[in-house]
Protein backbone atom coordinates (compact mmCIF):
# COMPACT_ATOMS: atom_id res chain seq x y z
CA UNK A 1 0.00 0.00 0.00
CA UNK A 2 3.04 2.29 -0.38
CA UNK A 3 3.50 2.64 3.28
CA UNK A 4 7.46 4.28 3.65
CA UNK A 5 9.29 2.89 7.17
CA UNK A 6 10.07 5.48 9.36
CA UNK A 7 13.77 6.13 10.01
CA UNK A 8 15.01 5.63 13.53
CA UNK A 9 15.23 9.65 13.41
CA UNK A 10 11.82 10.22 12.21
CA UNK A 11 10.99 12.55 14.79
CA UNK A 12 14.42 14.56 13.70
CA UNK A 13 14.07 14.78 10.22
CA UNK A 14 10.76 14.67 9.65
CA UNK A 15 9.23 18.83 8.38
CA UNK A 16 5.43 19.58 9.36
CA UNK A 17 5.29 22.59 7.53
CA UNK A 18 6.31 20.82 4.41
CA UNK A 19 3.83 18.24 5.58
CA UNK A 20 0.95 20.91 6.73
CA UNK A 21 1.61 22.56 3.18
CA UNK A 22 1.06 19.58 0.62
CA UNK A 23 -1.92 18.69 3.11
CA UNK A 24 -3.46 22.04 1.73
CA UNK A 25 -2.92 20.06 -1.59
CA UNK A 26 -4.33 17.66 -1.19
CA UNK A 27 -7.53 19.46 0.39
CA UNK A 28 -7.68 21.81 -2.67
CA UNK A 29 -7.50 18.54 -4.64
CA UNK A 30 -10.08 16.42 -2.59
CA UNK A 31 -12.70 19.47 -3.07
CA UNK A 32 -12.64 19.26 -6.74
CA UNK A 33 -14.24 23.22 -6.08
CA UNK A 34 -12.78 26.33 -5.43
CA UNK A 35 -12.09 27.31 -1.84
CA UNK A 36 -11.73 29.91 0.08
CA UNK A 37 -9.12 30.50 3.30
CA UNK A 38 -11.63 29.52 5.60
CA UNK A 39 -12.86 26.70 3.50
CA UNK A 40 -9.74 24.85 3.85
CA UNK A 41 -8.93 26.22 7.23
CA UNK A 42 -12.08 23.99 8.40
CA UNK A 43 -10.29 20.72 6.96
CA UNK A 44 -6.99 21.96 8.77
CA UNK A 45 -6.06 21.58 13.19
CA UNK A 46 -4.50 24.99 12.64
CA UNK A 47 -5.16 28.71 12.70
CA UNK A 48 -6.81 30.93 10.07
CA UNK A 49 -3.45 32.63 9.77
CA UNK A 50 -0.77 29.73 9.86
CA UNK A 51 -3.10 28.33 6.95
CA UNK A 52 -2.85 31.52 5.06
CA UNK A 53 0.98 31.48 5.11
CA UNK A 54 0.97 27.91 3.77
CA UNK A 55 -1.79 28.90 1.19
CA UNK A 56 0.32 32.16 0.15
CA UNK A 57 3.77 30.38 -0.01
CA UNK A 58 1.98 27.87 -2.29
CA UNK A 59 0.29 30.51 -4.36
CA UNK A 60 4.14 31.88 -4.92
CA UNK A 61 5.32 29.33 -5.85
CA UNK A 62 2.52 28.16 -8.66
CA UNK A 63 1.19 25.17 -7.20
CA UNK A 64 -2.17 27.39 -6.21
CA UNK A 65 -3.98 29.46 -7.89
CA UNK A 66 -5.94 32.44 -6.78
CA UNK A 67 -9.58 34.41 -7.83
CA UNK A 68 -9.19 37.83 -7.03
CA UNK A 69 -13.18 38.00 -7.75
CA UNK A 70 -14.34 35.48 -5.91
CA UNK A 71 -11.63 35.41 -3.01
CA UNK A 72 -10.77 31.40 -3.84
CA UNK A 73 -7.99 29.01 -4.35
CA UNK A 74 -7.74 26.08 -6.79
CA UNK A 75 -4.63 23.77 -7.66
CA UNK A 76 -2.20 25.28 -9.94
CA UNK A 77 -0.35 23.92 -12.93
CA UNK A 78 2.58 23.82 -11.46
CA UNK A 79 0.75 20.67 -9.97
CA UNK A 80 -0.54 19.10 -13.39
CA UNK A 81 3.19 19.47 -14.30
CA UNK A 82 4.20 16.83 -11.00
CA UNK A 83 1.37 14.98 -12.22
CA UNK A 84 2.35 14.23 -15.79
CA UNK A 85 6.03 13.49 -14.63
CA UNK A 86 4.67 10.70 -12.14
CA UNK A 87 2.57 9.27 -14.36
CA UNK A 88 6.07 9.51 -17.00
CA UNK A 89 7.38 7.51 -14.50
CA UNK A 90 5.20 4.37 -14.32
CA UNK A 91 6.10 1.65 -16.61
CA UNK A 92 3.03 -0.25 -16.03
CA UNK A 93 1.35 2.52 -18.30
CA UNK A 94 3.34 2.00 -21.18
CA UNK A 95 3.14 -1.83 -20.64
CA UNK A 96 -0.56 -1.60 -20.57
CA UNK A 97 -1.69 1.04 -22.87
CA UNK A 98 -1.98 -0.92 -26.07
CA UNK A 99 -3.89 -3.73 -24.13
CA UNK A 100 -5.94 -0.96 -23.09
CA UNK A 101 -6.59 0.58 -26.11
CA UNK A 102 -7.51 -3.05 -27.88
CA UNK A 103 -10.12 -3.95 -25.21
CA UNK A 104 -11.66 -0.38 -25.26
CA UNK A 105 -11.86 -0.72 -29.26
CA UNK A 106 -13.26 -4.31 -28.84
CA UNK A 107 -15.96 -3.62 -26.53
CA UNK A 108 -16.48 0.14 -27.43
CA UNK A 109 -16.44 1.03 -23.77
CA UNK A 110 -14.12 3.19 -22.01
CA UNK A 111 -11.04 1.65 -20.58
CA UNK A 112 -8.84 2.07 -17.25
CA UNK A 113 -5.73 1.14 -15.09
CA UNK A 114 -5.92 1.85 -11.46
CA UNK A 115 -3.54 1.41 -8.82
CA UNK A 116 -3.66 1.37 -4.45
CA UNK A 117 -2.26 4.40 -2.90
CA UNK A 118 -3.14 3.82 0.74
CA UNK A 119 -6.90 3.66 1.32
CA UNK A 120 -7.33 5.66 -2.25
CA UNK A 121 -7.70 3.88 -6.20
CA UNK A 122 -5.64 6.07 -8.10
CA UNK A 123 -6.50 6.13 -12.15
CA UNK A 124 -3.20 5.79 -13.94
CA UNK A 125 -4.93 5.85 -17.88
CA UNK A 126 -8.24 6.38 -18.81
CA UNK A 127 -9.23 5.44 -22.38
CA UNK A 128 -12.60 6.81 -23.36
CA UNK A 129 -14.43 5.25 -25.88
CA UNK A 130 -14.38 5.99 -29.44
CA UNK A 131 -18.30 6.60 -29.90
CA UNK A 132 -18.98 9.36 -27.92
CA UNK A 133 -19.94 7.98 -24.64
CA UNK A 134 -17.82 9.36 -22.24
CA UNK A 135 -16.42 7.87 -18.76
CA UNK A 136 -16.52 10.23 -15.64
CA UNK A 137 -12.92 8.84 -14.56
CA UNK A 138 -9.77 10.33 -16.03
CA UNK A 139 -6.25 10.39 -15.61
CA UNK A 140 -5.44 11.20 -11.58
CA UNK A 141 -8.92 10.65 -10.09
CA UNK A 142 -8.96 9.77 -6.81
CA UNK A 143 -11.50 7.22 -4.91
CA UNK A 144 -12.34 5.94 -1.74
CA UNK A 145 -11.16 2.17 -2.68
CA UNK A 146 -13.62 0.60 -0.12
CA UNK A 147 -16.46 2.36 -2.25
CA UNK A 148 -14.93 0.93 -5.88
CA UNK A 149 -14.94 -2.24 -7.32
CA UNK A 150 -11.38 -1.46 -8.53
CA UNK A 151 -10.36 -0.99 -5.23
CA UNK A 152 -11.86 -3.98 -3.85
CA UNK A 153 -9.86 -6.12 -6.15
CA UNK A 154 -6.03 -3.82 -5.52
CA UNK A 155 -6.89 -4.82 -1.29
CA UNK A 156 -7.22 -8.21 -1.85
CA UNK A 157 -4.22 -9.06 -0.63
CA UNK A 158 -4.16 -7.48 2.85
CA UNK A 159 -5.19 -9.13 5.99
CA UNK A 160 -8.13 -8.29 8.52
CA UNK A 161 -5.91 -6.72 10.18
CA UNK A 162 -3.99 -4.46 7.84
CA UNK A 163 -7.22 -3.32 6.29
CA UNK A 164 -8.83 -2.13 9.90
CA UNK A 165 -5.29 -0.01 10.04
CA UNK A 166 -6.04 1.19 6.71
CA UNK A 167 -9.30 2.11 7.01
CA UNK A 168 -9.65 2.75 10.87
CA UNK A 169 -9.68 6.23 11.30
CA UNK A 170 -11.64 6.87 7.89
CA UNK A 171 -15.45 7.14 7.93
CA UNK A 172 -16.61 4.29 5.07
CA UNK A 173 -18.88 7.33 3.18
CA UNK A 174 -21.75 5.60 1.22
CA UNK A 175 -22.58 6.42 -2.43
CA UNK A 176 -25.11 3.91 -3.03
CA UNK A 177 -26.81 0.71 -1.78
CA UNK A 178 -24.24 -1.50 -2.14
CA UNK A 179 -21.39 0.84 -0.81
CA UNK A 180 -19.46 -1.37 2.29
CA UNK A 181 -20.75 0.46 5.28
CA UNK A 182 -18.41 -0.84 7.28
CA UNK A 183 -14.57 -2.98 7.50
CA UNK A 184 -16.40 -6.34 8.07
CA UNK A 185 -18.75 -5.11 5.17
CA UNK A 186 -15.79 -4.56 3.37
CA UNK A 187 -13.48 -7.36 4.27
CA UNK A 188 -17.03 -9.99 2.84
CA UNK A 189 -16.78 -7.93 -0.48
CA UNK A 190 -12.94 -7.93 -1.23
CA UNK A 191 -13.26 -12.11 -0.09
CA UNK A 192 -16.25 -12.57 -2.68
CA UNK A 193 -14.49 -10.83 -5.42
CA UNK A 194 -11.21 -12.71 -4.80
CA UNK A 195 -12.35 -15.57 -5.25
CA UNK A 196 -14.51 -14.68 -8.09
CA UNK A 197 -11.18 -13.38 -9.62
CA UNK A 198 -13.05 -10.09 -11.09
CA UNK A 199 -16.18 -8.04 -10.43
CA UNK A 200 -19.36 -7.50 -12.60
CA UNK A 201 -20.75 -3.55 -10.87
CA UNK A 202 -24.21 -2.39 -11.36
CA UNK A 203 -23.94 1.23 -9.82
CA UNK A 204 -21.70 0.70 -7.01
CA UNK A 205 -19.98 4.15 -7.13
CA UNK A 206 -22.16 5.69 -9.12
CA UNK A 207 -25.86 4.77 -9.86
CA UNK A 208 -26.89 4.00 -13.29
CA UNK A 209 -23.49 2.65 -14.08
CA UNK A 210 -22.27 -0.84 -15.12
CA UNK A 211 -18.40 -1.82 -14.00
CA UNK A 212 -16.61 -5.29 -15.07
CA UNK A 213 -13.09 -5.30 -13.25
CA UNK A 214 -9.89 -7.29 -13.09
CA UNK A 215 -6.54 -7.46 -11.62
CA UNK A 216 -2.80 -7.27 -12.42
CA UNK A 217 -0.84 -9.54 -10.85
CA UNK A 218 3.16 -9.42 -10.77
CA UNK A 219 5.21 -12.41 -10.94
CA UNK A 220 4.99 -13.22 -7.38
CA UNK A 221 1.11 -13.25 -7.86
CA UNK A 222 0.59 -10.50 -5.72
CA UNK A 223 -1.95 -7.59 -7.02
CA UNK A 224 0.09 -4.68 -8.43
CA UNK A 225 -2.99 -3.00 -10.47
CA UNK A 226 -6.15 -3.68 -11.77
CA UNK A 227 -7.98 -3.01 -14.63
CA UNK A 228 -12.07 -2.20 -15.84
CA UNK A 229 -14.07 -1.46 -18.87
CA UNK A 230 -17.21 1.23 -17.20
CA UNK A 231 -19.64 3.84 -18.34
CA UNK A 232 -23.38 4.49 -18.42
CA UNK A 233 -25.29 1.06 -18.40
CA UNK A 234 -26.68 2.16 -22.06
CA UNK A 235 -23.25 1.87 -23.09
CA UNK A 236 -23.33 -2.16 -22.43
CA UNK A 237 -25.07 -4.85 -23.98
CA UNK A 238 -26.54 -6.44 -20.98
CA UNK A 239 -27.18 -9.73 -22.71
CA UNK A 240 -23.56 -10.27 -23.53
CA UNK A 241 -22.28 -9.13 -19.79
CA UNK A 242 -21.23 -12.87 -18.73
CA UNK A 243 -20.32 -14.05 -22.56
CA UNK A 244 -18.29 -11.12 -24.10
CA UNK A 245 -17.16 -8.18 -21.97
CA UNK A 246 -16.31 -10.93 -19.05
CA UNK A 247 -14.04 -12.72 -21.03
CA UNK A 248 -12.53 -9.86 -22.66
CA UNK A 249 -11.81 -7.96 -19.57
CA UNK A 250 -10.38 -10.98 -17.62
CA UNK A 251 -8.30 -12.09 -21.13
CA UNK A 252 -6.76 -8.31 -21.09
CA UNK A 253 -5.50 -8.50 -17.78
CA UNK A 254 -3.93 -11.76 -18.17
CA UNK A 255 -2.16 -10.40 -21.18
CA UNK A 256 -0.94 -7.05 -19.21
CA UNK A 257 0.07 -9.61 -16.24
CA UNK A 258 2.34 -11.95 -18.69
CA UNK A 259 3.77 -8.60 -19.99
CA UNK A 260 4.76 -7.64 -17.02
CA UNK A 261 6.11 -11.02 -16.17
CA UNK A 262 8.31 -10.81 -19.74
CA UNK A 263 9.87 -7.53 -18.81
Amino acid sequence: MNEVPLNKNHATYFVPGLQRGLRVLEILAESGTPMTINDITKHMEFGRSSVFRWVYTLKCLGFIDYSETNKTYTLGARVLNLGFAYLGTQEIIKQARGFLEALRDKTEIATHLAICDHSDVLYLDCLQANRGIQSSANTGKRVSAHASPLGWLLLSDLSNRELIQLFNDKELAKFTEQTPSSISQLSQKIIEVSSLGYVISFGALKIGGISIAAPIFDARGKVIAAIDISGPDFAFDKDKIKEFYVPEVLKTAQQISQHIHSN
